[in-house]
């Protein structure tokens, strides 16, 4: 592509950083297995032992606490199941998964199939019309029968709207029942502070991709006192949970990533939402019926969502990627049929509406160009939607006539 893309989808993927390159790189260059016990392993074992203490420390947990993974999903998976089937192994009881309803689908299909598939009892959360967890909801739940209660998952920032869950909340009333507290804290890392232990979670999932680092590797934090059922078998590596030879130059990317991430949160976080609130004012300038979503005072510095009332998402995307813009629809796509986003609907939104959204995220590389292109183009984008919207009705109902 010869011209200037405009990249509004941190959420989805950030830039790899320079720096995260040269240090992969240069692992790569290095031969040897960390499991193997000449000098060329353990020269390679120092190197992920050194990643995993640079991950620790940047997170606030401990060395030990540290699980590499190969990303975010294989992390949600391993907390969900893996809590999930040691729990029940120690008290047969214990069948009931808590989850908010606007969990990202890496959180929630594991949890659907636990329930097909394990006889696992699901609970799906209440959210408020910004997408907050109701946690009277989740006291009232657990009152009923805290003791089938395998865990509780809720993830630390909603990956759509970008509204911040209560998690030290959810941590502090689960603990009154001795009830594992597991979260996926991918979008936050960089945007607001995480501190593992400080956080009371006894797991939290991270990612690479979503933080500068390369696509491919994430870790899963989880307190050594915390029971696991591994997915996988082999090896043994990584507490025994995670089996198969370790990614070294993986994991020295996600640490150089994550150090780059955490050095300066609320100066990074300032100026993301300086440019958001340019994007937001702009947006709302040129399209003033557009409905902002999500928790205006628990929001993440980066994110700006909105329904544009007579639109597709799928249409605005594509107008918007042939004006040379790229972003993501609120929705999710299965089979080919455009379905309304499950965390809009969860909020109580219009499913109608919810199929007319977008979600813009920014992040390090983001200017005020970026900014200031998106909002030239959105008016005419949304006039162009809605137009074609209008015809597609009409063809629509013609054909329908002409069947009857």
């Amino acid at each position: 592509m010869s011209e200037r893309r405009v990249y509004l989808d941190h959420a989805a993927t950030a830039p790899v950083l320079p720096e995260v390159i040269d240090v992969v790189a240069a692992a790569m260059a290095t031969l040897g297995n960390p499991s193997s016990l000449h000098a060329s392993g353990r020269l390679t074992r120092k190197l992920v032992e050194e990643s995993r203490e640079s991950v620790a420390a940047n997170l606030g947990a401990r060395p030990s606490e540290v699980v590499f993974t190969s990303g975010g999903t294989e992390a949600d998976n391993l907390a969900v199941k893996g809590i999930f089937w040691a729990r029940r192994a120690a008290d047969p009881r214990r069948v009931r998964i808590l989850a908010s309803a606007v969990e990202h689908h890496a959180v929630m299909d594991p949890v659907h199939w636990l329930a097909a598939e394990q006889g696992a009892k699901v609970e799906w959360l209440p959210v408020d019309h910004a997408g907050r967890l109701d946690t009277e909801a989740l006291r009232h739940t657990l009152r009923q029968d805290p003791e089938s209660v395998a865990l509780i998952t809720v993830m630390w920032a909603n990956n759509e709207v970008g509204t911040l869950q209560p998690v030290g909340e959810v941590v502090g009333i689960a603990r009154q029942h001795g009830i594992p507290v597991h979260s996926d804290a991918v979008q936050a890392i960089g945007q607001v502070p995480v501190r593992f232990g400080e956080s009371g979670l006894d797991a939290m999932t991270v990612s690479g991709h979503k933080a500068g680092g390369p696509v491919g590797v994430g870790a899963l934090l989880a307190r050594r006192e915390l029971d696991l059922v591994p997915l996988t078998h082999g090896g043994g590596q990584e507490r025994e949970v995670r089996s198969g030879t370790l990614d070294a130059p993986a994991a020295a990317g996600l640490a150089a990533a994550l150090r780059a991430a955490v050095a300066d949160v609320p100066g990074h976080a300032a100026e993301l939402a300086r440019l958001r609130d340019r994007l937001v004012d702009g947006i709302r300038r040129e399209v003033p019926d557009a409905i902002r979503n999500g928790d205006p005072a628990h929001l993440l510095p980066g994110h700006a969502h909105f329904s544009f009332p007579g639109c597709e998402g799928d249409s605005l995307l594509l107008l918007l990627d042939a004006a040379g813009i790229d972003c993501s629809t609120g929705s999710a796509c299965t089979a080919g049929v455009p379905e309304p986003s499950h965390v809009l609907l969860a909020m109580g939104s219009d499913p109608a509406l919810a199929r007319g959204s977008l979600r813009f995220t920014l992040g390090r590389t983001s200017t005020p160009d970026d900014v200031d292109a998106l909002v030239r183009a959105i008016g005419p984008v949304v006039e162009r939607a809605r137009a074609a919207g209008v015809v597609n009705v009409s063809t629509s109902s013609t054909s329908s006539t002409r069947g009857n």
